[in-house]
């Protein structure tokens, strides 16, 4: 596996009734993602506390491929559905990261 040296934590609020098709643009597009140039994972999590909250964590090479994929058809696709579905404005956290250890 390649290690990621940039992290990208998304989250993002809809209304409940929404948030199926949010995570269901966001699963779409997943195969899209995960096959860009410097993309080591995209993963979708729903919080099992709210019916409202999507998490997006990707993991990316670098930052400089992270960027390419904000440039890209996907990202823009998937904000022209999520934008008019989220119930605020979504958080972006981005890490730049080293790896101490992998544990098996």
């Amino acid at each position: 596996m390649t290690t990621p040296t940039f992290i990208a934590i998304l989250d993002l609020s809809t209304d409940a009734a929404d948030r199926p098709v949010a995570i269901a643009q966001l699963e779409r597009e997943e195969p899209t993602v995960s096959a860009m140039p410097g993309c080591v994972a995209f993963r979708v999590f729903c919080s099992r506390s709210s019916e409202t909250d999507i998490t997006v964590l990707h993991e990316w090479i670098d930052e400089a491929s992270f960027s390419d994929y904000l440039q890209s058809e996907s990202f823009a696709r998937s904000g022209e559905i999520l934008r008019p579905l989220m119930a605020g404005a979504p958080s972006s956290r981005r890490f730049r990261v080293e790896l101490v250890e992998t544990v098996q």
